[in-house]
């Protein structure tokens, strides 16, 4: 292996260690083809699979795989009508498997995530029986205060530009603290622990994906 190589599996290693004594599942995957096999071997087939947004779910597979394989898929972008994407997410929220990403991870295995609405990390607090997330390993931070500051200035401006939003950071490329009717970030949410053991899973990932 390589120094790089090497230093991202100590870096991974350290940080599973942290989630494990949060009582989170965390797993090591140094490239996206080897993230989706390992998903896949978490996923039962015939599991009933909702999703937050998220790019890396798209970056490494899995959404396309879910999507084509056997399984029970609650897909909010299939609704026809504001109602019915209502109430496939409100099904997604008792689904058997959430799928996602974290904004940010610190070394000892803290989840920081900023939201718009909220459904993505009401999903993470509550809800669905498991929560699998994919978070490249370029996302960890040292402290819960850097994984902010790289979520409101790192995530967010990028999110803000794909979605077409109206926000200061996407007009200067930094955090404006806003109160817009457009921010999305409405909800901060901070995860240091999981009273369901092992019901958070993470996968970190050795190659960049996501914002």
């Amino acid at each position: 292996m390589s120094p790089k190589e090497i230093y991202k599996e100590k870096l991974a290693q350290k940080i599973i260690k942290g989630l494990n004594k949060r009582n989170m599942e965390g797993h090591y995957a140094p490239t996206k083809e080897e993230v989706l096999k390992t998903a896949l071997e978490i996923i039962p087939q015939g599991a009933s699979i909702s999703w937050g947004g998220s790019e890396s779910i798209k970056e490494v597979g899995v959404l396309d795989a879910v999507k084509s394989g056997n399984y029970i898929v609650y897909d909010r972008d299939s609704a026809k009508s504001p109602e019915e994407r209502t109430e496939i997410m409100r099904k997604g929220m008792f689904a058997d498997f959430y799928l996602g990403s974290s904004n940010a991870i610190t070394y000892d295995g803290e989840l920081v995530n900023i939201d718009g609405m909220g459904g993505r990390v009401a999903a993470y607090i509550w809800g669905p029986e498991n929560v699998l997330l994919f978070v490249s390993l370029n996302k960890a931070v040292g402290t819960i205060e850097e994984g902010v500051n790289r979520v409101r200035n790192c995530a967010a401006p990028p999110n803000a530009e794909r979605l077409n939003l109206n926000t200061p950071c996407r007009a200067t490329g930094l955090c404006g603290n806003c109160l817009s009717a457009d921010t999305i970030c409405s909800q901060l949410v901070v995860t240091r622990f999981s009273k369901i053991k092992n019901r958070i899973k993470v996968i970190l990932i050795g190659e960049e994906s996501g914002y």
